[in-house]
């Protein structure tokens, strides 16, 4: 399911991460990476604030629904 199912406070293990090339390379420099944990610290209106490996990022929506997590 895509990270913006997710409520805030929920933590989930990144399964996959979607989108062009140029997207894929951007979320994977930040972090993002296929077996990490991820928690969701807050959501407004689609765009969540995340804890990755102890920092926290913010991400709108569109960047969201290509990080598929179970």
């Amino acid at each position: 399911m895509p990270l913006t199912f997710l409520s805030a406070g929920e933590s989930r293990l990144i399964r996959k991460i979607g989108g062009s090339e140029e997207t894929r390379r951007f979320l994977m420099n930040l972090g993002f990476v296929s077996d990490c944990e991820i928690k969701v610290i807050n959501k407004l209106q689609g765009n969540v604030i995340v804890l990755i490996k102890d920092a926290r990022i913010a991400l709108n929506a569109d960047m969201a629904k290509h990080i598929m997590v179970s």
